[in-house]
């Protein structure tokens, strides 16, 4: 059997410290034509993020002069491992977990944008996951932040807007309890047999946007929880730290 493996042929859980993120890359303007655009590579994880804008909002920001940001998320058909997904489309439906995890997505971002700043535009923010290896909504969050400052940056350049609206950058990490240890960055093969699964979305001053946190098998403690949000709050500051500015 080679290393790394098991028997069925599933990866095992990778060599990283506990306390260690997964390589993180964000190679921004990978796309043309969208006004901001990036490639997060978290591991082996890999989404497309790319914002577009548009001079109109949903109906219920009609003549407030403020604007909206939003999400789309999806994952293609070859993303994953144990055969072909299929699209969205042609269920005529989206999948539950796509809806939940493009509102976190949106709800994630406008915690960052000062909307009245924005004006009367929509920015929205397609997350596609190219290659999934746990982590994915976390890697949409922080990638869109990145495609989201890009785009506001081409605003501003063009003297469209006067100035940013961006009040602060978001980021997300997900942590966890693994045979009894708090664990960051969960993989695929960590995910999977996690005791405890903690996502944590936070602004770059330290506050908390959303924390998302199930028990898989019996309840945990406040210690056990005080101990991931500290490992979380750890992995974050690299995280903006690697984003850039």
């Amino acid at each position: 059997m080679k290393p790394g493996k098991t028997r069925t042929g599933e990866k095992l859980p990778t060599s990283r410290r506990r306390d260690q993120l997964r390589p993180i890359e964000f190679v921004r303007g990978f796309t043309k034509h969208a006004a901001g655009s990036v490639l997060v590579k978290w591991g082996d994880t890999w989404v497309l993020c790319t914002a577009s804008v548009e001079d109109k909002v949903p109906p219920f920001l009609k003549d407030t002069g403020r604007g909206w940001v939003t999400a789309e998320y999806a994952m293609l058909p070859s993303s994953t491992g144990g055969g072909r997904k299929d699209r969205d489309i042609k269920k005529l439906r989206q999948d539950a977990r796509s809806t939940e995890i493009q509102r976190l997505i949106g709800r994630s971002l406008r915690a960052a944008v000062d909307m009245s700043k924005l004006g009367e535009r929509q920015i929205t923010i397609d997350c596609d996951v190219l290659q999934a290896d746990g982590g994915t909504r976390c890697a949409s969050i922080t990638g869109g932040m990145v495609a989201l400052q890009d785009a506001v940056a081409k605003l501003v350049a063009d003297g469209t807007l006067a100035k940013s609206p961006i009040i602060h950058r978001v980021a997300a990490v997900s942590v966890g309890v693994c045979d009894g240890k708090p664990t960051l960055d969960l993989d695929y093969a960590h995910d999977s047999t996690a005791e405890v699964d903690l996502n944590v979305v936070m602004t770059d001053d330290g506050r908390y946007v959303e924390l998302q946190g199930t028990a898989e098998h019996k309840p945990f403690t406040e210690s056990s929880l005080d101990a991931l949000r500290a490992l979380a709050r750890q992995g974050l500051r690299r995280i903006f730290t690697l984003m850039g500015k």
